[in-house]
């Protein structure tokens, strides 16, 4: 069986950077609390947690003199004003993307657009970008729904840096009727595009595709769309215990791929399994 690995694939600049100051800031401190996941991946998550991190669910669990880790998704403002209040020391994890997108998101409400944010309304990205302009956004992942806003006279719209292009497309040409101004930044980041296209051309070459990644990974869901969207086989699985033999089956090329909170020491773990089988 040949094995073709998708390129780019794993962590993305905006993981890499936030795992380093993760990991530096647990070398220094021994222990550092986190407000949810600092990243979407239980398996890079347990080792940061074997290293001292400590996630919470609130800020308010946060205790008086802690170091405090902001993940890369960004986190609420009124989050962050409790943590201020709280902690010895905050190290800003987001992603310099999200932080992007936020500002974008800003700028679009200051100037008087009604903001439109393409994305999942229960991801903490999306939480933190709606936080930053005090919840004046719309947030939409279904193209459906537009016919019911009516009338606007200004559109502002930007994506969750982990959206699928073809969504924030859909999303602006369907606004398009009922706007009568609209400007339009897209957010989504050049890392996501990249592994997107790579899923695209990998499943053109291969019987199957393995997606390594968080079922919690908003990035990693989209390549698992995407394999879909190409009529191949695609099994997502988060560690080797989920690889299924029974799928390999008339198979003779396969392709990985993983999301970009995949970290490299759990691709290659799967890789070398695949190898020896």
């Amino acid at each position: 069986m040949e094995l073709i690995l998708a390129n780019p694939t794993g962590f993305c600049f905006g993981v890499t950077r936030a795992i380093k100051e993760l990991e530096n800031s647990l070398d220094t401190f021994g222990k550092v609390y986190s407000i949810g996941s600092p990243i979407h991946n239980p398996q890079e998550v347990k080792r940061l947690q074997d290293k001292g991190l400590v996630v919470v669910r609130s800020a308010e669990e946060i205790p008086h003199g802690s170091v405090v880790f902001v993940r890369a998704h960004g986190e609420m403002p009124e989050a962050l004003k409790i943590v201020r209040q709280k902690a010895l020391l905050i190290i800003d994890g987001t992603c310099p993307f999200v932080h992007n997108a936020q500002e974008k998101a800003k700028f679009l409400v200051d100037e008087g657009y009604h903001l439109f944010i393409v994305g999942d309304p229960e991801h903490p990205e999306v939480k933190a970008i709606l936080g930053a302009v005090s919840n004046r956004g719309t947030v939409i992942n279904d193209p459906g729904v537009i016919n019911s806003y009516g009338s606007i006279n200004r559109c502002g719209i930007i994506s969750q840096t982990t959206q699928i292009k073809d969504l924030l497309g859909s999303v602006v040409s369907g606004l398009i009727p009922f706007c009568n101004e609209m400007r339009v930044y897209n957010t989504i980041c050049k890392a996501t595009l990249e592994r997107q296209d790579a899923i695209r051309e990998l499943a053109s070459r291969v019987d199957g595709l393995i997606i390594i990644g968080g079922k919690n990974s908003a990035n990693t869901s989209q390549l698992s769309k995407i394999a879909d969207q190409q009529n191949i086989p695609r099994l997502w699985i988060e560690d080797s215990e989920e690889l299924d033999p029974e799928w390999f089956s008339g198979k003779n090329t396969i392709g990985i791929a993983a999301g970009a909170s995949t970290p490299d020491w759990l691709i290659n773990k799967i890789k070398l399994i695949l190898e020896h089988r």
